[in-house]
């Protein structure tokens, strides 16, 4: 058979038309492929009653565990565990480890407490304190489990807890909602409080302890350079000494532009951590609320390893130049918003945690 130019031509044009779908095919077979294979972590929560806590697992890993055992004074999330498993709480005195500080046996996982309710102090309550003197403070204990559940890769606990006296007098309920997420390199918790007055008016004295808390593992607090003492509402004197500071690498990075020690009794919308756990970068920041009172929140940040947020304690932080104490009649409430985001891998530049802040301080629950 002769072919002609035409034949030819159109022959070229058959293959090119073969090709182009073959091509098209692999790319969509590729893309499907693709997609099948970045699937999301599956995330769990499972109640365990005879433990007291409820464990927060990321594909049968554990994030973290809420914890209200009888034998702490409030309860916490311990321990807080990055995507790559790594620890970034402090051990003591659950699970000591080697070259930890052994100070503030208060100090556990992540809480939410305060230094002056009604002239109790819930901060700095623990095993330490004397018998004779357990009626100085207050007890934060779990009253119900409301809700676990797990929808659309978000988890959710809801709580009932009660703040009480030594006689066992409930001073505030407190209604809170944890919110759980994972991805690949992220893990996050979002805590909203109400705090409601029982039967009498609350009133939070002005109190530099408090309010939502970190105590972070040795690796992420800030190089020790010299002994000092820190001294507690009712006037008890803590030593944190130097250490080795072989492996510690944190560093505090606000809102307002301060760094390092330099952020403690300042007020910004969110305060960065950023440190290495062995080979893992690790940033822990934690966001205030815009519509939380005392807004923009002072940051109680220490070196040693204590994380917390304070937007009620003002008179210790500006030096006598603000002060807060705060009044809830009976009956009346208060909400309390915060997150936490612990991101795994490269540190998030200032311009991406206050665009994280922006999307989540406008969204809504």
């Amino acid at each position: 058979m002769r072919f002609t130019r035409l034949h030819i031509c159109s022959l070229l044009a058959f293959a090119a038309l073969l090709l182009t779908a073959c091509s098209s095919g692999n790319s969509q077979s590729n893309e499907d492929t693709e997609e099948m294979t970045q699937t999301e972590p599956k995330l769990e929560l499972i109640q365990d009653e005879a433990a007291q806590k409820v464990d927060v697992l990321v594909d049968g890993e554990l994030f973290t565990s809420f914890i209200y055992s009888d034998t702490l004074y409030k309860p916490v999330l311990y321990p807080i565990n990055s995507s790559k498993g790594t620890t970034i709480t402090r051990g003591w005195p659950f699970d000591p480890r080697p070259g930890e500080r052994f100070d503030h046996p208060h100090h556990v996982g992540l809480w939410f407490n305060y230094g002056d309710v009604n002239g109790l102090d819930f901060w700095n309550n623990s095993y330490a304190i004397p018998d004779a003197e357990k009626s100085k403070f207050g007890r934060i204990n779990l009253k119900k489990v409301n809700s676990v559940s797990v929808k659309d890769g978000v988890g959710e606990l809801t709580v009932t807890q009660e703040w009480k006296n030594e006689a066992g007098e409930t001073l505030l309920e407190e209604n809170t909602s944890f919110i759980f997420k994972a991805n690949e390199s992220e893990r996050s918790v979002e805590r909203i409080a109400t705090l409601t007055a029982t039967n009498q008016k609350v009133t939070f004295t002005d109190n530099k302890e408090g309010m939502l808390a970190l105590r972070v593992a040795r690796e992420l607090e800030h190089p020790s350079t010299k002994p000092e003492l820190f001294t507690d509402a009712s006037g008890k004197i803590t030593d944190v000494p130097t250490m080795n500071n072989e492996g510690i690498t944190g560093m505090y990075t606000s809102s307002n532009g301060k760094r390092g020690d330099d952020v403690w009794g300042t007020r910004g919308d969110w305060v960065n951590l950023e440190g290495k756990i062995g080979t893992e970068n690790i940033s822990v920041i934690i966001f205030d609320h815009p519509e939380n009172v005392g807004y923009p929140t002072y940051w109680h940040a220490r070196g040693y390893g204590l994380f917390a947020a304070n937007p009620l304690g003002q008179k210790a932080m500006s030096e006598g130049k603000e002060e807060l104490n705060y009044e809830l009649e009976a009956g009346e409430s208060m909400t309390f918003r915060f997150k936490m985001e612990i991101i795994s891998g490269d540190n998030p530049k200032v311009p991406e945690v206050e665009s994280r802040f922006k999307t989540w301080s406008n969204s809504k629950k």
